[in-house]
């Protein structure tokens, strides 16, 4: 074995005490922060733990809970409780500690910032009867959590008079040899500034935390504290970057199929399949396909070899359900709302490199055969439940078929899955009164035999597994959490089969009427739509030793994919390629309530196109406020806040001044550039929020990453107010070079933002390299390792045509749009309430609606159409429209006033107008 280590890294301390305590022979070779060892990364990883087997460790915790079992110490329940709270709770807070007392020279606060977790740690040291965490030897917790808290700790600045259960337990691991060894190693007797130039290099820790009862729409790039200090030899290192220019190679153009290549990195995106017969909200889409695009994205532009494909999931009860609510076969209805999931996608720039579905021939094939593996393999097992079987359909009732009163509020409408009033998950059998939905017949209690995946007898496996996986992989705290509380308490066989007819067939005789139960059958259609792609899915899914694989999806669909679909493909025994890094949101509301096409409540992705606002608009919100560690909020005022001030006044008005003086001062040529101490300076900062946007884009913190971008736009904007480049054109020789030293590191600045940008907003992106004529190899240069800003518009360079990038978003329009979204506007589809008719007919068009008398329900409909409408005349008469485009909406506008009168039982036509003048 070989351990690679930094000096200066504070998790380099645990893994070389963990090597001192437990005496395991390993070679120990000391590396620079900047150097490779795991070669399938990206990122260097330290500390990093080079397996006999060719493996690589690279998770702190990992490799010291390795080295402890190595020499025969299990790891006991108590000290894997210990290790979790040290990754989630003690890690951020010791971040910020040492982020204030490294590099901000404010180690009297550091004590603030840890008072939280030492008080856990002291409560439970101190009610305890043994010296250490976990008894009466020092074990794996003792080891880590010391070697977390020593570089704080053993600083005499920090009293912990306050604790002293504390002080006692961390003065007796510290008097151990080996423990004294491994801290002069790491810190060699430098003590805290030993870590700054490891320090110096890691993201900026959030200084204000969101309440946690609460949703989080804090943004990424409020509570700016003061500017950073920039040392010398970072302007130096910045400056000699700069020098280097662009890599004269142009990125190449995607060549399909893509294929995992020998020595690059292959990564696999997939984001959860979304129900086909749904239309996706805005919840949905950061939840899943834009988080997971976004981060796509951006590994094209790190030179990863990566594919991303997602597709819909068109079996089960919902398809069935909602053929019967619009008269279609499930087949037709699966084709309808998977291409409204396709053109949605496709106006939100989601760039898949395959969108697929679930409903094909390859789908059977590659379901039967992991169906007939796990069979093999005696992974199955049958077993007799109670249903309902409505007689006068003859067939048994899927839980969204049956709905009565609920057995524990005794609401009259509750599902057989679950009561929409309190909440709770129900049996179907366990409802009062059951009704069919099809026929409203009540239905009879049968039983039926089923088949169940044997969970409990691949508990360890998957145990084994997911140690693995959550230790080297980038999994969030929230799907580690979920994954943890369903085994906590123990496994259960799950059932794969159901009483339906849209599915997967069940390929087993005994079986031959049933489908597969969605859960069991849709992550299998990951494999199906890649099958689909090429022929050569294999390569993908049954190489775990060369592929990466990421799922992105909301935190509902956690347990599924970290439980129930591994277990089927570690079942399966056939070399299956499991996730390796697990991305869960969680859930973004709307307003101050939950999203609902039923009650007209919040915008779904069929209607954001139709409010005017451009899609990189709403990529950057939803974005800005995606619900990383916990719930967050779309708000309309925020969102107009946010375009105004962040995108029009900060990033956007940086960007256009910045083309804007080339233009006007220089020809349209950046001009020559004779940087002074202060240029550096801004070389540094810019280069080091580059950094830090490299660094937790590598680890997914897409929202968090997005406020270094701003950042340097406001660098930038505060760089220009300084200089005054505006006034310095009209000055001597001297100052005229000083404007021009000033604008063309701006405009350079603007180059590296465009691409920074770009997987964030696309289109923004490419039109800001459109107006810099930015050389396309900028690209894939400034990505380059930990992120390389480079002088890529050099003296000379004729830039194009300059314009705002952004519009403001006014208060009555978005008033306007608050109230169209708020509830009850009539949408396509929108039949999908939860309780419709037994036996729905589909709606008539409101356009050829025509009604005898009163009927106030069409009025109600027509009022919205009106109003929705009237807006969009508004919008196109602001644009500037087209005359022809305009009348033909004014048009429309006017029938629909027609028959809105003739609907409240009014004339149609206007009432004379009194008293007005000739």
């Amino acid at each position: 074995m070989k351990l690679f280590v930094s000096e200066g890294n504070p998790h380099c301390l645990k893994v070389l005490a963990a090597l001192e305590v437990t005496g395991v022979q390993c070679d120990v070779q000391y590396v620079n922060h900047e150097e490779k060892v795991v070669p399938f990364l990206s990122r260097p990883a330290r500390p990093a733990l080079l397996l006999p087997s060719g493996q690589h460790l690279f998770s702190s915790n990992a490799i010291c809970r390795y080295l402890f079992e190595v020499k025969g110490n299990e790891t006991s329940e108590l000290c894997s409780q210990w290790l979790e709270w040290e990754a989630t709770e003690l890690q951020p807070a010791l971040l910020q500690a040492l982020y204030m007392a490294v590099l901000q020279g404010k180690g009297a606060e550091v004590s603030t910032v840890l008072q939280g977790p030492l008080n856990v740690l002291d409560q439970s040291l101190s009610k305890g009867t043994v010296p250490y965490l976990t008894g009466e030897a020092v074990s794996l917790a003792d080891v880590v959590l010391w070697a977390a808290l020593y570089p704080v700790l053993s600083d005499s600045s920090l009293a912990l008079s306050e604790h002293k259960s504390v002080k006692a337990w961390f003065d007796q691991v510290a008097a151990m040899q080996s423990c004294q060894s491994a801290a002069q190693k790491v810190l060699q007797g430098k003590g805290l500034q030993g870590m700054k130039s490891y320090m110096q290099r890691q993201p900026a820790p959030q200084s204000s935390q969101c309440k946690a009862a609460q949703p989080c729409n804090n943004s990424p790039a409020e509570g700016e504290e003061g500017e950073r200090v920039v040392s010398v030899e970072e302007m130096e290192a910045a400056t000699l970057t700069w020098s280097r220019g662009l890599d004269s190679t142009v990125p190449a153009d995607r060549q399909h199929p893509i294929l995992p290549q020998e020595g690059k990195r292959n990564i696999l995106v997939t984001s959860a399949l979304p129900y086909v017969n749904n239309v996706p909200h805005l919840g949905n889409i950061i939840g899943c396909v834009l988080s997971a695009d976004v981060f796509s994205r951006y590994g094209r532009l790190r030179g990863w070899n990566l594919l991303y494909v997602c597709g819909t999931d068109e079996y089960g009860t919902a398809t069935e359900n909602k053929a019967r609510e619009e008269g279609l076969t499930p087949q037709q209805i699966c084709d309808k709302y998977h291409a409204v999931h396709s053109s949605i996608y496709k106006w939100f720039q989601i760039d898949f490199d395959f969108f697929g579905r679930t409903t094909t021939e390859k789908q059977t094939e590659i379901a039967q055969d992991i169906f007939w593996k796990l069979h093999k393999h005696d992974f199955l097992v049958e077993d007799t439940v109670e249903q309902l079987r409505c007689e006068n359909c003859q067939r048994f009732l899927a839980d969204r078929f049956v709905e009565g009163s609920c057995p524990h509020c005794n609401y009259a409408e509750a599902r057989g899955d679950q009561c929409d009033k309190c909440g709770r998950l129900i049996n179907a059998v366990e409802l009062r009164d059951p009704q069919c939905k099809v026929c409203r017949q009540t239905p009879v209690i049968r039983s039926s035999k089923h088949l169940f995946l044997d969970l409990p007898k691949l508990e360890s496996q998957l145990e084994q597994w997911l140690d693995k996986s959550t230790g080297a992989g980038d999994w969030t705290a929230n799907a580690k959490q979920i994954t943890r509380s369903w085994l906590r308490d123990g496994l259960k066989p799950r059932c794969i089969t159901r009483d339906l007819q849209w599915g997967t067939p069940v390929p087993h005789p005994d079986f031959d009427k049933k489908v597969f139960y969605v859960w069991f059958d849709a992550p299998i259609g990951y494999l199906s739509i890649t099958a689909n792609y090429t022929d050569k899915w294999e390569k993908w899914w049954k190489n775990p030793q060369q592929v990466e694989l990421y799922n992105f999806m909301a935190k509902d669909n956690v347990p599924f994919h970290s439980v129930v679909f591994p277990c089927s493909l570690l079942g399966a025994q056939d070399n299956y390629t499991l996730v390796n890094h697990l991305v869960a949101t969680e859930y973004l509301n709307y307003e101050d309530t939950k999203f609902s096409k039923s009650r007209g409540v919040g915008v779904f992705g069929d209607m954001a196109k139709d409010t005017g606002i451009p899609s990189d608009v709403w990529r950057f919100y939803l974005l800005y406020v995606r619900p990383e560690g916990q719930d967050s909020a779309f708000s309309w005022s925020d969102m107009a806040m946010k375009n105004n001030s962040e995108l029009l006044n900060n990033l956007g008005n940086f960007i256009n001044r910045a083309g804007m003086f080339v233009t006007k001062f220089f020809e349209g040529c950046v001009p020559v550039m004779e940087l002074q101490q202060e240029d550096k300076k801004l070389l540094a900062l810019v280069g080091w929020e580059l950094q830090q946007y490299t660094q937790l884009m590598d680890k997914v913190k897409i929202r968090d990453a997005l406020k270094h971008i701003l950042n340097i736009s406001r660098h930038g904007n505060q760089y220009i107010q300084v200089n005054e480049p505006w006034k310095k054109i009209k000055g001597g020789d001297t100052e005229r070079q000083r404007a021009g030293t000033v604008t063309g590191v701006s405009v350079n600045v603007a180059c590296l933002l465009s691409v920074m940008l770009l997987p964030y907003m696309p289109s923004v992106s490419q039109t800001i390299r459109d107006q810099l004529n930015a050389p396309q190899s900028c690209i894939n240069t400034m990505l380059q390792g930990s992120g390389t800003f480079v002088c890529a518009l050099t003296a000379g360079h004729r830039i194009g045509t300059v314009s705002p990038l952004f519009q403001k978003l006014e208060a009555d329009q978005i008033e306007s749009l608050k109230k169209r979204f708020g509830g009850q506007q009539p949408t396509l589809g929108s039949a999908a309430s939860s309780h419709p008719a037994a036996v729905p007919a589909p709606a008539a068009p409101v356009e050829v609606a025509t009604v005898n008398g009163v009927d106030p329900e069409k009025a109600k409909q027509l009022t919205q159409a009106v109003a929705e409408q009237g807006d969009k005349v508004r919008a196109l008469k602001t644009q500037k429209a087209d005359k022809a485009v305009i009348t033909a909406e004014v048009a429309k506008l006017l029938d629909l006033k027609k028959q809105l009168a003739l609907a409240e039982g009014k004339s149609p036509e206007p009432a004379p107008q009194k008293g007005k003048k000739k």
